[in-house]
């Protein structure tokens, strides 16, 4: 009995004192040389209490590092380091090396640092407050993880400003979720969803200092109490929660989380004496209901609420991007490249009452309903409409923040012959009573007509059967092109390159030759690729048939493909114009502005169709002038999209050697990280700052400033010289100044920090207001 009591006395001690007690313990000091494996024992390192553990805890198919709070009948992770790293195997090993470095070995021999630290790390040991500290050789604090907090607060933690908290992707995956919680240099406390501008527009919850105070932080105290200190000199308290004092039989601990649903929560720990089993109770929540959070269901759904509970849907005419992950949002269930002239026999148009989303329309104009619905029928940019005061506020796609019961209406397109039902609640459509008006009156005449039609299809149906024959005997459809790709034979293709004789260019999946087919003399480029990863051809067609299904103005176009053996070839469209690098860096006259500025649109677009409006999403992972195509009417086009998955590994290490040569490449490329939309971002704002200054991203025979761009584009917008980019040219500066802004806005080192492609496209349009980089700021 004399023992727990003594265990007690010494966690609540611990509490209330943080470090010194770590410090003064020295059986709880982590010398160099220790080591810990998911596989033996030890694999993780307690605190003096028991009550957390530093070490391995296991994610997904394998393990990750970082810090928990022991409880029964399941641990709860309060910080992950090198979060969105892929887990490491059971044969990984963490140490304190004696070296004096804290190092992640895995299976394969890689070395990860979990903290950067430029003193040599002395010894280490884990907290009874959830802190984990390393000490340098003379016993100062060189990091511990307090000052990095991933998604929780722990009691006696601050989160200061610049700083936030990001949600994790669920309960058992901690890797960067969905949303994050902002400690602003204007001294309030904001969330907003990670993929978003961070305006005011994007944030779903505050909490507002009554002034503007530069050095606010969030703080959570021992004893629950979670409050914004203004950092004024009186230091005044704004709480957000008051919690009671735990009983001298208990310890409490206490957590501030932002969940993976996007919600703020309290939530506190009762244990009784030294056990791990506890009691968990909720005692503050940011929000009581999920749909009020932004981005809770993806793009093109909606959020309706079950009380406190959150549920996404469809909106009509759109389908789950992935029925298993639904956080992934929505995609049209048709395709929509191109713009029809009968429109308004192509679409149908759908309602849905007490609908609303938060974006930015492209059009408002006051009309009457039907005038609403025939103007979005007839508009090949408009893809819904909210109408609500006689006001007719049309939007492209995709939507956002979309939410149920609410005042306005949504109007949607909708092809002919799709249900327009996916689900969710019940939808009517415009024009429903007079269509079965008419069929009722219809159906009268077909009656009478049934039989004179029975037997003139009997003997049409003849004739279609003689005439399919026919056309089969001369092996030719003539449909496969159009509507499909074409499967060649290699001996077709050695004969229409002339024995691959005219070489166009080399990329990173082998060269491009010049060709003529023999039926029609159409004019193809023949890719034959190489270093290709080996694989059946039943799983190179399947690839290939997916990346013909891709088509869009600013795509260049896959005709056909060649698969025998090891012999595999692309056939695509032939550009008479070449690529952007030579327009740019070799052609004698450069393009006017005018052209520049329709070109960058142009790539942007189809960056944007690959990103969010394709059947399957495709990261391209090379952009660059080289892989983009100028066709006879000055049209860029996007080649060498969804290939990056049929490099061998050796040739995507060199592919990305060259794109990092040239500047192309984004940071977190180069760390072993996930890739995502983000990288393309990067790469695309490099380019658009090459299509500006007309020339490339590195240039050697310039002053010392001037040879990295970015560098040199950032310093004269700093300095207000923009005009030094585009010397002796006709250029709109309201136009260049956007396209600057926007360009530095990709090019950021941070990729959460990067825009979305949509809201590039906005920018560049001018339909959304593009705020100052902060690389342009006195920071």
């Amino acid at each position: 009995m004399a023992l727990v009591v003594s265990k007690l006395l010494l966690f609540s001690f611990s509490l209330l004192v943080g470090i010194a007690v770590a410090q003064q313990n020295k059986s709880d000091i982590i010398n160099k040389g220790s080591r810990l494996s998911p596989s033996t024992h030890p694999n993780s390192w307690p605190s003096p209490s028991s009550y957390f553990a530093f070490g391995f805890y296991p994610q997904s198919n394998g393990f990750a590092v970082g810090i928990w709070l022991v409880r029964q009948p399941e641990n709860i992770v309060v910080w992950t380091a090198n979060r969105d790293d892929s887990p490491v195997s059971a044969n990984s090993t963490l140490e304190l090396t004696i070296g004096g470095k804290l190092l992640l070995r895995t299976e394969q021999g890689q070395e990860r640092l979990i903290a950067n630290v430029s003193d040599p790390i002395d010894s280490a040991t884990m907290l009874d407050s959830g802190n984990f500290v390393l000490y340098g050789s003379n016993s100062s604090v060189v990091w511990q993880s307090f000052d990095f907090p991933t998604d929780t607060l722990l009691g006696g933690q601050n989160l200061s400003n610049d700083y936030k908290l990001v949600s994790s992707m669920s309960n058992s995956d901690h890797s960067s979720g969905r949303f994050l919680l902002a400690m602003q240099r204007d001294g309030n406390l904001v969330a907003y969803p990670v993929n978003s501008s961070v305006e005011s527009d994007d944030a779903y919850w505050s909490f507002l200092l009554p002034n503007s105070f530069y050095d606010a932080q969030l703080s959570l105290d021992y004893k629950g109490q979670l409050y914004l200190n203004d950092g004024s000199s009186t230091g005044q308290r704004n709480r957000l929660v008051n919690s009671t004092h735990p009983t001298e039989k208990e310890i409490v601990i206490y957590r501030a989380t932002l969940d993976a649903d996007g919600i703020f929560r309290l939530y506190s720990h009762h244990f009784e004496n030294s056990s791990t089993a506890s009691t968990m109770s909720t005692k503050w929540v940011g929000l009581q209901d999920q749909c009020e959070v932004k981005g809770f269901c993806n793009f093109n759904s909606y959020c309706s609420s079950s009380g406190s509970k959150g549920d996404c849907n469809c909106y009509p005419g759109f389908d789950w991007i992935n029925q298993s992950e639904k956080s992934l949002g929505c995609t049209l269930n048709f395709s929509e490249d191109v713009c029809r002239k009968d429109l308004k026999i192509y679409y149908n148009i759908t309602a849905m009452e007490n609908t609303w989303w938060a974006d930015f329309p492209f059009s408002v104009v006051s009309m009457t309903r039907e005038d609403c619905t025939r103007s979005c029928q007839e508009d090949c940019n408009c893809g819904a409409v909210l109408y609500e005061g006689e006001k007719c506020q049309k939007y492209k796609l995709p939507l956002r923040y979309g939410k149920r019961n609410m005042s306005a209406t949504a109007f949607f397109k909708v092809i002919m012959g799709s249900s327009a039902s996916h689900g969710g609640p019940e939808i009517a459509t415009e024009g429903k009573k007079s269509l079965i008006l008419i069929l009722a009156i219809s159906s009268g005449s077909i009656a009478c007509v049934c039989f004179a039609l029975a037997v003139s299809s009997f003997f049409f149906y003849c004739h279609q059967v003689h005439s399919y024959r026919k056309i089969s005997e001369n092996g030719n459809l003539g449909l496969s092109e159009e509507f499909a790709l074409r499967s060649f034979s290699y001996s077709e293709l050695e004969k229409a390159t002339n024995g691959f004789q005219e070489e166009l260019g080399r990329g990173s999946f082998g060269a491009v030759y010049r060709g003529t087919l023999q039926e029609g003399g159409k004019n193809i480029a023949v890719k034959r690729l190489e270093r290709v990863v080996e694989e059946g051809e039943r799983e190179f067609r399947a690839e290939m048939t997916a990346i013909g299904r891709t088509h869009h103005r600013n795509l260049v176009q896959l005709l056909g493909f060649c698969v025998e053996g090891c012999r595999k070839l692309l056939v695509y469209e032939y550009l008479n114009n070449g690529s952007l690098a030579d327009v740019l860096f070799k052609a004698e006259v450069r393009p006017v502005w005018r052209e520049r500025f329709r070109i960058a649109l142009d790539v942007a677009r189809g960056i944007l169709y690959l990103h969010e409006e394709c059947e399957v999403q495709i990261i391209h992972c090379n952009i660059k002038p080289q892989n983009i195509l100028i066709d006879d009417s000055w049209t860029a086009k996007i080649s060498d999209f969804g290939l990056a998955k049929l490099l061998q590994p050796s040739q995507v290490s060199t592919d990305e050697g060259v794109s990092e040569i040239g500047g192309y490449l984004a940071p977190e490329s180069q760390r072993n990280t996930l890739i995502s939309v983000k990288a393309d971002i990067y790469s695309y704002g490099v380019v658009l700052l090459e299509i500006i200054c007309c020339r490339s991203n590195i240039k050697i025979d310039v002053p010392p400033d001037e040879i990295i761009l970015s560098g040199w584009v950032n310093n004269c917008f700093a300095a207000g010289e923009l005009d030094k980019l585009v010397e002796d040219e006709d250029v709109d500066f309201k136009t260049l100044e956007r396209m600057v802004k926007v360009g530095l806005w990709c090019t950021q080192d941070d990729p959460t920090l990067r825009p979305c492609m949509k809201d590039v496209v906005l920018m560049l349009e001018g339909t959304m207001e593009v705020p100052v980089p902060p690389v342009g700021k006195d920071l």
